[in-house]
């Protein structure tokens, strides 16, 4: 049996929740997390198209999935949509919450409206989310929040987005003591650099190169290095981390 048959065996009848998952590193989440034999809710936010096309990769590859709108920080909508999981699937194990949002600019300049958007989605929305799985996960499962490796290097200009990722940060390990018996983990994922829309929109070839740079391995992550990290995490391998921020980052600070 190979590695990866031992892993889909592991997860039979195992089923995840992956909001954000249609784009960047949430559809290499929900396609990684099907190759392991879990059924995937693909949640999403407005690309329609994008969350399509990610549930045809999945079952063109014989797994299941289907895909959900829903705003992570509506707690009706992201009730609905558990529901919904539990319906199609029979229940929940896994809860990725990879939905999120970003916006650079100087403390100083930046625009209240825009630091309200950023929270709503990154701290409320996550708070929601983890809500639900907190209620919902099945023995044996896992919520993993996603933050941040600028929360280390504290560049200029992320001041909004990195206060509402110390939020998702706070949060790991209180909820992780508060499910203490219920045999469900909860950890954080801190990605560096990666190639996703997400990072790479508003920034210029030379700044990319540059970051690229920063860690020892000298290049940006793919959505599929960071889907690795998730995976481990989700599977009972990993079941032994909890209440962590792992920080995926190719060895920056």
């Amino acid at each position: 049996m190979t590695t990866n048959q031992s892993h889909e065996a592991a997860s039979a009848g195992r089923v995840a929740v992956v909001t954000g998952g249609s784009r960047g590193i949430g559809r290499a989440v929900s396609e990684r997390l099907a190759q392991d034999g879990l059924a995937v809710m693909v949640n999403y936010a407005n690309d329609e198209a994008a969350a399509t096309r990610t549930v045809e990769a999945i079952t063109s590859a014989g797994g299941r999935a289907i895909a959900v709108q829903a705003d992570v920080a509506d707690e009706t909508a992201i009730g609905a949509l558990f529901d919904r999981t539990e319906k199609e699937f029979g229940g929940v194990d896994v809860v990725v919450n990879c939905a999120g949002r970003m916006a650079l600019s100087p403390i100083a300049e930046l625009d209240l409206a825009v630091l309200d958007a950023v929270h709503r989605t990154n701290v409320r929305g996550t708070f929601v989310v983890a809500q639900q799985a907190a209620r919902r996960a099945r023995p044996g499962g896992s919520f993993i929040g996603f933050s941040t490796s600028v929360m280390g290097t504290k560049f200029p200009s992320y001041g909004a987005y990195v206060a509402s990722k110390g939020a998702v940060e706070a949060l790991t390990l209180i909820l992780a003591r508060e499910l203490r018996g219920r045999d469900v983990t909860v950890n954080t994922v801190a990605p560096g650099p990666t190639a996703t829309d997400l990072f790479l929109d508003g920034k210029t070839p030379e700044q990319i190169e540059q970051l690229a740079k920063t860690p020892p391995l000298e290049r940006l992550a793919t959505g599929q290095d960071i889907a690795e990290v998730v995976a481990f995490l989700a599977s009972p391998a990993g079941h032994w981390v909890n209440g962590q921020v792992l920080r995926a980052n190719g060895g920056m600070v």
